[in-house]
């Protein structure tokens, strides 16, 4: 096992998308472990203040290369990471060993047409809130006795499809923009690899977030982590899927959050029977009286999503994955 120090830079961050076509930022082996740099706001630089940008992030939004550019979506993400002996059809794990805001601020925007309320809340606005890193909380501006429990988490963990580049907006099979609050540290979270070397990203900081993160952004912050990259053959897994040190956590995607619910539904089915000795029949029962589903985010358009939380502590014998 290697341990390497992935600095956010010209050369290892992109803008915009997943793509297998930009240069690895770093070639890592299955087993390693990566101290990882990110930055949130690339397209606030004429409307955010100094301390919301470090000379490295200045650089970046001053000198980003075309060719670090790989999609429409305005997230700057640091990677791609290269994982060695990563083929299609393996499982990519990424454990998050340390999640900690970079800058002691954030933004919170809403932008005109996103939302869950487009209509009623139709003009685009910016704010900057300040992050008390000691105390663990934000407070909204003009209103410091609002206090707001920082919970920080990456709102993206992707891999690249094969020979086209995604939006860094919707999330999918390849994970992506999934906007998941309970992905704390001491979580494990499954990717299917897509293509060779799963060309792993990182980034979308989030310092706060609640569930549906409903007018279309959370406190969108920078953000350094650790994480530990493992890799598993012969795992059957078509789209993402995370373990806590309480549940399991299974994800759904779709146009319709009916959608979304029926494939976060049928994963749970899936994975309950796979891990334990249950029927799937047996296994829809007890999504029914000891699974919560929740709404994980309406607002990456086109895509909505809720996941399953599926409590470990009901399966006695432990669970296999």
């Amino acid at each position: 096992m290697s341990e390497y120090y992935l600095n956010a830079n010209c050369n290892t961050v992109h803008l915009g998308g997943f793509s297998d076509r930009i240069r690895p930022a770093l070639i890592a082996d299955d087993g390693d472990r990566i101290h990882v740099e990110t930055y949130s706001g690339f397209y606030l630089s004429d409307r955010a203040p100094d301390e919301f940008f470090t000379p490295e992030f200045r650089e970046i939004c001053d000198r980003l290369p075309p060719e670090r550019k790989a999609g429409p979506g305005p997230h700057l993400l640091t990677g791609p990471i290269y994982i060695n002996g990563a083929e299609p059809g393996d499982i990519l794990e990424i454990e998050l060993e340390a999640i900690t805001p970079r800058l002691p601020i954030g933004f919170n925007a809403i932008r005109a047409g996103w939302g869950a309320l487009p209509e009623r809340f139709a003009d685009s606005t910016l704010r900057f809130l300040s992050l008390n890193l000691e105390q663990n909380t934000a407070s909204l501006p003009g209103h410091p006795q609002l206090n707001i429990p920082l919970h920080p988490f990456f709102g993206i963990l992707g891999v690249a499809s094969p020979s086209e580049a995604r939006s860094s907006v919707p999330p999918g099979s390849f994970g992506g923009n999934m906007d998941n609050r309970d992905l704390q540290v001491g979580s494990r979270i499954f990717l299917p690899v897509l293509v060779p070397g799963a060309f792993f990203s990182i980034g979308d900081g989030h310092a706060a977030q609640g569930h549906g993160e409903v007018n279309g952004t959370a406190i969108e912050t920078s953000m350094n982590g650790t994480i530990r990259l493992r890799l598993h053959k012969q795992f059957p897994l078509s789209t993402p899927m995370a373990k806590t040190p309480s549940h399991l956590i299974t994800m759904g995607f779709a146009e319709t959050l009916d959608g979304a619910l029926q494939q976060a539904l049928e994963r749970a089915i899936e994975a309950i029977a796979y891990g334990t000795e249950l029927t799937r029949e047996e296994a829809y029962v007890l999504c029914s009286i000891a699974v919560n589903f929740q709404i994980t985010q309406v607002v990456n358009s086109p895509q909505k999503g809720v996941h399953g939380l599926v409590p470990l502590s009901i399966f006695p014998e432990g669970f296999r994955l």
